[in-house]
């Protein structure tokens, strides 16, 4: 609740004027007729919003001046259910259950705020605070409503989902990666400050759906590898070319493989402290050339970062200098580095995507994910290929 409180702000009465409205019964308000044509735009305009087929309680048959009462109580079910739909979408459970990134909008306590925005008499403005505030939404929902492509529609109805099931707050800095347009970018107050091309997982270790934190940064890091590589291909380097294995930095130590930090590491100069469950992190790369191809699906999971020490510097402003890293750096010696405050990172998937002029780009859905609206099974990934 003290999220959507927080979006709304002046626009909610006090919990103390609530308690004294008199036309409150029994948890919900008798709705009025202004009210109820407000609520009824309002669903009768869900489908311009990608929300047609949410099912909604009917509240128009009861004669509101012989059983207020009863239609009150269906309209604010309708509203209840209509208010979801703006939070989460319509999916069945199942669609969102890969979109692995953490909310507590079902938390809220929208049937005390519904009731205060009857008492408002502005079900419009309650409503509008239910959006995703990121300008991407809005770029989507506008050209849903005017496009007539059956196929887009559908391109464009998945991804008005897809941010949806996105915290309603995001943070007031946070990075965004977009694993199908190979990009991430970093945001402040919902506008986008900068962007850098990245490298996501190849479509058999595709990079999974999560948010997690960034709190540093980690200059010139070892590289802990994955089981799942080690069994692939570094394992038999080491057992059976160990000349070759140790001048590129491989070495095991207390039974796990390693990287030294240098110039051939997988994970470059840098990577980002950002512990999460699927050892997937944004990080450096020495190999820049495959910056340069339009469809990056190189990796075992991770995203490679193509300015990857620019993402860096920008991170770190105010706790380094870029001398200092540039220092750090040259030592060879590995340093981590802290922000000055951690940032939300959250790493999506969306294959359409507003534009700064508020148009849309499509991009290829290369996990096939549209189609199965995220109901694919998860695979093991690790960093890096």
């Amino acid at each position: 609740m003290r999220i959507l409180l927080a979006l709304l702000g002046g626009f909610l009465l006090s919990t103390s004027a609530f308690a004294q409205t008199p036309d409150q019964t029994d948890n919900y308000l008798i709705w009025t007729q202004p009210q109820l044509a407000q609520l009824q735009q309002l669903v009768d305009a869900r489908a311009a919003e990608g929300l047609g087929d949410c099912s909604i309680t009917d509240f128009s048959q009861p004669n509101s001046a012989t059983d207020p009462h009863r239609r009150s109580r269906l309209a604010t079910a309708a509203a209840n259910q209509l208010m979801m739909a703006y939070l989460e979408g319509c999916s069945s459970a199942a669609a969102p259950a890969k979109w692995r990134i953490s909310s507590d909008d079902r938390r809220i306590d929208t049937q005390r705020l519904l009731m205060k925005a009857l008492v408002r008499n502005d079900l419009f403005a309650y409503f509008d605070a239910l959006r995703p505030r990121n300008p991407n939404y809005r770029a989507l929902r506008a050209a849903y409503a005017a496009e007539s492509d059956d196929q887009k529609r559908a391109t464009l109805a998945t991804n008005l989902d897809r941010w949806r099931w996105m915290p309603l707050v995001m943070g007031d800095k946070y990075l965004l990666v977009n694993a199908a347009s190979f990009e991430v970018t970093l945001w402040e107050n919902n506008k986008k400050l900068r962007t850098w091309p990245n490298i996501v997982g190849k479509t058999k270790s595709p990079t999974p759906v999560f948010d997690a934190s960034v709190s540093g940064v980690i200059l010139n890091p070892w590289w802990e590898i994955p089981t799942s590589i080690v069994a692939e291909s570094i394992g038999a380097l080491v057992r059976n070319h160990p000349a070759t294995a140790r001048r590129k930095g491989y070495v095991v130590q207390d039974g796990r493989y390693r990287q030294r930090p240098g110039p051939g590491n997988a994970l470059g100069q840098m990577k980002l402290v950002m512990p999460n469950p699927y050892s997937i992190y944004l990080h450096d790369t020495p190999n820049k050339n495959l910056f340069s191809e339009p469809v990056r699906t190189f990796s075992h999971g991770c995203i490679r970062v193509g300015g990857a020490i620019d993402l860096a510097k920008t991170l770190l402003e105010g706790s380094a200098t870029p001398a200092q890293v540039d220092a750090i750096l040259a030592s060879r010696g590995t340093t981590t580095l802290s922000l000055l405050k951690p940032i939300p990172v959250y790493i999506a998937y969306f294959t359409a995507e507003g534009t700064d002029d508020g148009g849309v780009t499509y991009f290829p859905d290369v996990y096939d994910r549209d189609p199965l609206h995220l109901a694919q099974n998860a695979v093991e990934t690790g960093c890096p290929a």
